[in-house]
């Protein structure tokens, strides 16, 4: 009967999306000593599929993942090094590049984004995650004690109602959480979008296509190579299990995007435009990479302005829902796991009985840094594609100066090193 009652009692978090930021938060409450369910609208775990593509974990969230995981070593065998942060420059017309800006301190790791999310999903009991269940609605009690979710089950259209303590909006950056609390803020077109893709050269690593490419970038397998040309950039850099990420940044209008999502379907049509885009700018050893890519896709690129706030009562935003940004200084997934330690560290501190304390210090910490984190983003991406800045001329990687090079390492991110003390404290004792 005790042990019953101390079930009931516990401090209870309802987490609306069940993406890399969803997972790190589930981590971090449980750890917290919170119980928790997510929701997530997608009808089963992306287990062992293939969605979504490269990014690279900072220093600070491999220790939060490897802390939350409880064996480091899972974390470094899937992933590979990205240690070199490289940007140079290609001649559209001779194809003949040249580096600009090169930091060989880069203490970065480079993950695919399904094998990092089954990582965090894998250690997580699976009797909290309700997948098919889309986030209709909330409302939160009189007495500000408790907050009530309808969902509806995907697979039968039933409308559910869950009770909890605290509404956790990890929904991206399209978030209906967010759009509730904030009616009038508005996403930020960057005036461009991102082709992107993963080539998996599983059984190939001898052909022309590997071989090529690794010549012409020779540290591949602990680089992230950025190369700008007139108006345009791309990335490239490999992922473990034999695949290589790319991306390319193509300057374009604002396309008419249905649904809920900034991805946009393409078509062959799309992707041989693409491919003849690609053609005129870069060296051809990269182009045959993207043509031999299987399903490419097209992602418009969005930010919004700071936020002033990022919790109403017993609601919170945290990830791409409470910032959403560019991917320019690869701070999405980064700031979606430090948001949840953070989080997490201060719903432990203050407990149950202070919520809106704990609230308060997450904000504190988190918002300052990540407003100015988002708006440098957005600075490096319009620098990169040759966009209008103010009290500056349009970048030419052609005409650049040290110092405007300089300006393209990401290691100048705002709080690029920065630890809040509440999580050192805690990966000191790890």
């Amino acid at each position: 009967m005790i042990e019953k009652k101390k079930k009931k009692n516990k401090a209870k978090a309802i987490i609306v999306g069940g993406s890399v930021a969803g997972v790190s938060c589930a981590h971090a409450l449980t750890s917290a000593g919170w119980e928790v369910v997510v929701l997530e609208k997608t009808r089963t775990a992306p287990t062992g599929s293939p969605t979504g593509a490269g990014l690279g974990l900072d220093p600070t969230a491999q220790q939060l993942i490897g802390s939350w995981l409880g064996h480091p070593q899972l974390l470094q065998q899937a992933t590979l090094p990205l240690t070199i942060d490289q940007n140079q420059a290609t001649d559209s017309a001779t194809k003949v590049s040249w580096t600009l800006t090169r930091d060989e301190e880069f203490n970065f790791r480079a993950a695919h984004w399904a094998d990092l999310h089954g990582l965090l999903y894998n250690a997580l009991p699976r009797d909290i995650f309700f997948w098919g269940h889309q986030f209709l609605s909330f409302t939160i009690s009189e007495d500000k004690s408790s907050v009530k979710v309808k969902a509806k089950v995907l697979r039968n259209d039933e409308i559910i109602e869950i009770d909890g303590n605290l509404l956790v909006a990890a929904d991206g950056c399209l978030s209906l959480i967010r759009q509730s609390c904030l009616p009038d803020i508005k996403l930020r077109y960057s005036g461009y979008s991102a082709w992107r893709g993963v080539l998996d050269f599983s059984g190939k690593e001898a052909s022309e296509t590997i071989t090529g490419i690794r010549k012409v970038y020779p540290d591949l397998g602990k680089c992230l190579y950025f190369d700008l040309s007139s108006g345009t950039h791309s990335a490239l850099y490999e992922l473990p299990n034999k695949r290589l990420n790319w991306i390319f940044y193509i300057n374009q209008p604002e396309p008419d995007i249905k649904g809920n999502s900034v991805t946009m379907k393409v078509n062959e049509d799309m992707i041989n435009d693409m491919i003849q885009e690609a053609e005129k700018v870069w060296v051809p050893e990269f182009v045959r990479v993207m043509k031999e890519t299987k399903n490419p896709f097209l992602n418009a690129i969005y930010d919004c302005d700071p936020l002033r706030q990022i919790f109403w009562d017993n609601v919170v935003l945290i990830g791409d829902a409470a910032h959403p940004t560019s991917p320019h200084g690869l701070r999405s997934t980064n700031m979606s796991i430090l948001d949840a330690a953070v989080l997490g560290k201060s719903l432990d501190k203050w407990g149950l009985e202070n919520l809106q304390s704990a609230l308060e210090e997450y904000q504190s910490i988190r918002l300052p840094v990540t407003s100015k984190q988002v708006l440098h983003s957005r600075q490096l991406g319009r620098i990169k594609q040759g966009l209008d800045l103010p009290n500056r001329e349009p970048f030419d990687p052609k005409k650049a100066t040290p110092e405007d090079c300089t300006d393209l390492q990401q290691k100048n991110m705002p709080f690029f090193s920065v630890i809040p003390s509440l999580i050192d404290s805690m990966l000191r004792s790890v």
